[in-house]
């Protein structure tokens, strides 16, 4: 896997979900701060500045073909930002749409493991890359009716974990990036947000995703943080002096001492 003889000396970020919501603030912030951005959608509409493709993230072919098309232009990917997420209508298990609720675990979880299973080699060749997950408080507990969503979010939890690990000796991190609550037409859909006033600042979801993007939060790979409740300095301090072993994962809550299964 050879690079293009005249690679992109800018850095190049390739974020699904991007023609609105989080997706698009998250575009229009990477512009903002110096790279190339390349916004995958089912429609190919992004923010004015970058790239569009049009992609189906749940289609392997059209994966590939779009990740081997910014490589052929580029050169490159730095960042690759898994955005693109559905959820269900809002109740329990057993009154589920069955091909809706599949529809939320094929789109969450297969769509990021896609990308990330196209995007990787590449970094690997380049030498490293960063990979941020955008994940939700909903991974690390159960919920009464949204249970697709919650399902896939762990499981996502479990392929950035995965990707961290694999990717460490190569220079390949993975974060998981919670965006608390987005005023977007998403969670206007959520009933459980009828009459919320208060909302997460995109400010604070773009703030956390450059200082990943730029290094500044390397050691949080494999861990989850979360805009609205974090502060970015924090952050910063415990990444320099290094976070003990389970520290922001999912992990298995003990009863206490003489529990088997431990933490």
């Amino acid at each position: 896997m050879t690079p293009p003889p005249n690679p992109s000396s800018t850095q190049v970020a390739l974020v699904t979900g991007a023609s609105r919501g989080i997706g698009g603030h998250v575009v229009r912030a990477l512009l903002v701060d110096g790279w190339d951005v390349v916004g995958l959608s089912r429609s190919g509409t992004v923010p004015d500045g970058a790239e569009g493709l049009s992609v189906d993230v749940t289609d392997e072919k059209s994966v590939r073909a779009a990740v081997e098309e910014v490589i052929d232009r580029y050169g490159r990917i730095d960042l690759l930002v898994n955005n693109a997420g559905l959820i269900e209508t809002e109740q329990p298990l057993w009154d589920a749409d069955v091909n809706e609720w599949w529809q939320v675990i094929v789109t969450n979880v297969r769509g990021p493991f896609l990308l990330t299973h196209a995007v990787v080699p590449h970094m690997i060749n380049a030498g490293g890359g960063r990979i941020v997950n955008l994940n939700s408080g909903a991974a690390v507990r159960a919920s009464a009716d949204l249970t697709a969503y919650a399902a896939s979010k762990s499981a996502l939890a479990r392929l950035t974990g995965g990707v961290a690990l694999a990717g460490a000796a190569h220079g390949v991190l993975a974060f998981d990036l919670a965006p608390g609550v987005i005023e977007t037409a998403m969670t206007h859909s959520m009933r459980m947000h009828d009459g919320r006033t208060e909302w997460t600042s995109p400010q604070d979801v773009t703030e956390l995703l450059l200082a990943i993007a730029d290094g500044e939060l390397d050691g949080f790979s494999g861990r989850m943080v979360r805009a609205g409740s974090d502060d970015l300095d924090t952050l910063r301090s415990l990444s320099a002096a290094g976070l003990a072993e389970g520290d922001r994962t999912l992990r298995l809550q003990s009863w206490g001492e003489g529990d088997p299964l431990g933490g």
